[in-house]
């Protein structure tokens, strides 16, 4: 039997949405035949995650087990979310199931290892994701430096995270912020650049961004592909 993908999505739908579709891009596939089963729960309804890591906001794992059901009784094989901060209730999630979540972050401090050898990392992710140190303990458990944005930093990978992907504001409102960023990061040390929240690869498609970039969202959906028995492009 051909195994399944379950995307735990929703955090947010247009990560979903990217998410899927690099997914069925990079897939070797001669025909709609030869592409991978997968089931979506996109669940919109999930707590902001970095409110809850932060701020004591409401808890997401019961909307996150919600959908977790769900995809169980599709038959996944494994599960996948498109969400870098979600990947801190992970164990809870895994503690409920047999079926093995593949971690984002994993995969992606492997493939830092393994294109960047000797180089120094930038993450760039949510507040949530940056206070709650699961790149930092990835990146290490693979030998990886890193280093990280300064608070005013954050303030402009908010900005386009919330205000202009999930928030609909122009991306053009963020770019100079972002490429200044940049520049700076690059300035402080930086080799190259883990996008790390679902959103930050919109953003730097959609703006063109110029420097060396891990995408995690591609790096998840590389091991997801390869985890199902099919060939990556």
């Amino acid at each position: 039997m051909k195994k399944t993908i379950g995307i735990l999505g929703g955090m947010g739908p247009l990560a979903t949405a990217d998410l899927f579709r690099k997914i069925v891009l990079m897939t070797e596939a001669g025909c709609d035949n030869d592409h991978i089963r997968i089931y979506i729960d996109d669940n919109s309804q999930i707590p902001d995650r970095t409110a809850a890591i932060l701020s004591g906001g409401t808890d997401p794992v019961p909307q996150m087990s919600d959908a977790l059901r769900h995809l169980e009784a599709c038959g996944a094989s494994c599960i996948i979310m498109p969400c870098n901060t979600a990947h801190y209730f992970l164990p809870q999630l895994q503690a409920q199931t047999q079926i093995p979540f593949i971690s984002m972050l994993a995969e992606t401090a492997k493939a830092c290892a393994m294109r960047f050898p000797g180089k120094t990392a930038c993450v760039l992710a949510t507040r949530g994701t940056l206070a709650s140190g699961l790149y930092e303990r990835a990146l290490e458990a693979e030998h990886v430096s890193c280093i990280l944005p300064d608070e005013a930093q954050r303030d402009t990978l908010m900005y386009a995270i919330y205000d202009c992907v999930k928030g609909g504001k122009p991306l053009e409102t963020v770019r100079r912020p972002m490429e200044q960023l940049l520049a700076d990061l690059t300035a402080q040390g930086a080799d190259y650049f883990i996008l790390g929240c679902t959103e930050l690869p919109i953003v730097a498609q959609e703006l063109n961004l110029t420097g060396q970039f891990i995408d995690p969202t591609s790096e998840l959906a590389r091991a997801a592909i390869t985890f199902c028995g099919y060939s990556v492009k």
